[in-house]
């Protein structure tokens, strides 16, 4: 398996998007490898740190999305997103991001990035405040979700995490240069590239979720493994193919 490395490796792809990923909180809750690998496809296997697999909840500002050298897009171009995620290790021992769901207010935007991208992208209603260090995000899950999930996160950012005190945990979390997604029964890999996450604490927080679950996950529990980070500017190659090893 590929080692964690906190700077980003050698990028050499052609970028198909470009955009900024802002006002970014990670939170993330340890799970039973077994029960997380049961909603993986064939092929992937579950990524764990100190024995276990982790589970994410992710809101963020999604900014200048743009498309090749395009300038950025009118209102596509910036939206909040949230995302459900747990991490993965493919065929070839590359470590990636695996998506349980993606809530976005953007219908063309769901409808692009589950055709193109193969993403499983919701539409939902979403708003994001901020009253100096206080953030709060609520989604509304409208489509194609019939029991229309919610999840309502508040969170008070702390200080910046000085690069010393950057745990082996959070780097496990956080620097992931990598997607993996399935189209029908292909497995297909998209490279990522970013600057090192700028990371802070997040001194307080309240999270009333129904996302994790309606992911088929079980409730989580105890409390989270909580940052944050105001955020990184963030390049996507073109999906490939990854190819089975047969053993």
């Amino acid at each position: 398996v590929e080692p964690v490395t906190a700077e980003p490796p050698d990028w050499n792809r052609r970028e198909v998007l470009h955009q900024r990923w802002d006002e970014l909180a990670y939170f993330h809750w340890p799970y039973d490898p077994e029960v997380v690998q049961r909603l993986l496809p064939d092929g992937l296997r579950v990524d764990v740190f100190d024995d276990h697999a982790w589970v994410g909840l992710i809101p963020f500002e999604m900014r200048r999305v743009r498309l090749g050298p395009t300038p950025p897009i009118p209102y596509l171009g910036a939206f909040i997103e949230v995302n459900v995620r747990t991490y993965v290790v493919d065929p070839h021992g590359r470590r990636a991001v695996w998506f349980f769901s993606l809530d976005v207010p953007r219908s063309l935007i769901v409808a692009v990035a589950r055709t193109v991208f193969a993403l499983p992208y919701f539409r939902a209603r979403a708003e994001h405040t901020v009253d100096g260090a206080h953030h709060r995000y609520v989604i509304d899950r409208r489509w194609p979700h019939r029991r229309r999930p919610t999840s309502t996160i508040a969170f008070r950012v702390g200080a910046p995490i000085p690069a010393s005190e950057i745990s082996d945990l959070a780097h496990f979390l956080t620097a992931r240069w990598a997607l993996a997604t399935t189209r029908r029964t292909q497995l297909l890999y998209g490279a990522v590239h970013h600057g090192q996450w700028p990371l802070h604490r997040i001194d307080d927080h309240r999270i009333d979720d129904q996302l994790v679950v309606a992911a088929g996950l079980p409730a989580p529990i105890g409390e989270p493994h909580a940052m944050y980070s105001p955020g990184v500017a963030v390049d996507l190659a073109w999906l490939q193919r990854i190819e089975r090893i047969e053993r």
